[in-house]
């Protein structure tokens, strides 16, 4: 009877089934072959539930919902246009930061496509750069901002790895500035090549641009001063973020109906939530049956035997990892793979809040990895090109972020540094 659920298992995931509820079957098999009530998985979703910082998931989704369906994304890339435009490569360089801004907000670099891509790729396209080089630059940018707090993946790694989720924040600058900081010398050294014009700097329409996003641009920093000066929680700066979104947007600059737009767009976010959560919670009973059966020491011994440094470990975690997130979504990679490295990686010396930051990582490019990265399918359909052409697309940008992967990887200190500053030596 077992073997036939798990068979059974198994059809339903190649016939396209939800994934919760595939996840749910096996885990309800796995349970039922160990002789142990199912209603294990129903414990596992109800001690999530308990968990305080799960209220900032929703939160910060409505919030990042918010920015992306107002006016926020226009006034952000002018202001970004005018401050770097007379840069090399510089609308380039502001369809990086606009992107990794949208998507630390929204935590889905879906949304980022669909949202900034319309207004982004005529842009670019208009100004001289290759319609190569564009797609690629903006299936790149959709997920480049998972480092950058609030990332709600960061949320969930907190959550499932038992760690803070301040350290994790703040954890993330750094290598996330890195991945920035790599594609924008490829975008400058791209503008050089093919001569696009730079625009020369105003400071009347700096200022002008800064005026209308001076709503909008201080919101990381309300964000990062509120947890670090010790004003109020990553939950409760979760609220502080939805609440001044609404007043901005709806009330202010009024480029959000209240009656009209609002509650579509409270639907439309709670719906996000809602896949995660389900997901959440099915994969939480998974995990917790490979944990009680010793999985994962079955697979640190098994990796024991045959890699015993911690550097080619990394190596073939990472090469792992990018399989992994070219497969599945993040939010089911890091319910279903935390648990299992883990404590794998720790026995290896390994510092969790560093192991995050390189999943993470590893993810992200995963996402425009072909052949199945989520990325490169809605840039597809957002855009209207060939999935073969986002391939080609992609892969200047996917070469430049692994050699990125490979620093943030072997340089602990890189997301450790300002953990330790603000935290002390001690982690």
């Amino acid at each position: 009877m077992t073997g036939f659920l798990v068979v059974g298992s198994l059809l339903l995931a190649l016939a396209g089934a939800p994934l919760f509820a595939v996840l749910a079957a096996i885990a309800i098999v796995a349970f039922i072959g160990a002789d142990i009530e199912p209603v294990a998985v129903i414990v596992e979703l109800n001690r999530m539930a308990s968990q305080p910082t799960l209220l900032a998931i929703p939160l910060f989704t409505f919030a990042g919902y918010l920015l992306a369906d107002s006016g926020a994304p226009k006034r952000l890339v002018r202001v970004s246009h005018a401050l770097f435009g007379w840069m090399p490569g510089g609308l380039a360089i502001v369809s990086l930061l606009v992107c990794s801004f949208f998507t630390a907000f929204t935590g889905a670099s879906g949304v980022t496509i669909v949202a900034l891509g319309g207004l982004l790729f005529p842009v670019l396209l208009k100004e001289g750069y290759p319609e190569r080089f564009s797609l690629g630059l903006l299936t790149s940018s959709g997920s480049l901002g998972l480092l950058f707090p609030p990332s709600l993946p960061i949320i969930l790694y907190a959550m499932i790895a038992s760690i803070s989720v301040d350290r994790l924040f703040i954890a993330g600058i750094l290598p996330g500035t890195l991945l920035i900081l790599v594609l924008s010398l490829f975008a400058g050294r791209t503008a050089i090549l093919n001569k696009i014009p730079t625009q020369k700097f105003k400071w009347s329409e700096a200022w002008g641009a800064i005026r209308e996003a001076g709503w909008e641009l201080p919101l990381p920093i309300l964000v990062l001063a509120g947890i670090y000066g010790g004003f109020f929680t990553a939950t409760e700066a979760a609220s502080v973020t939805a609440v001044y979104l609404l007043i901005v947007e709806v009330f202010i600059h009024k480029d959000i109906h209240f009656k009209r737009e609002l509650p579509a767009i409270a639907r439309e976010s709670m719906v996000l939530v809602g896949g995660i959560l389900i997901i959440l919670g099915s994969a939480l009973g998974l995990t917790n049956y490979l944990v009680d059966a010793e999985v994962p020491n079955a697979i640190f011994e098994t990796i024991r035997s045959t890699i015993s440094s911690k550097w080619t470990f990394l190596i073939a975690l990472n090469i792992f990892l990018l399989i992994v997130g070219a497969l599945m979504d993040i939010f089911s990679a890091i319910i279903v793979v935390v648990p299992l490295i883990l404590p794998i990686a720790m026995e290896f010396g390994i510092d969790p809040v560093h192991l995050g930051i390189i999943f993470l990582t590893n993810l992200e490019i995963g996402y425009m990895t072909p052949p199945v990265g989520l990325n490169l399918f809605i840039s597809s359909f957002r855009f209207r090109k060939p999935v073969l052409t986002l391939y080609r697309s992609a892969l200047p940008f996917i070469a430049i972020l692994l050699v990125a992967l490979m620093i943030i990887t072997y340089w602990e200190g890189l997301s450790l540094a300002l953990v330790r500053l603000f935290f002390g030596a001690d982690l």
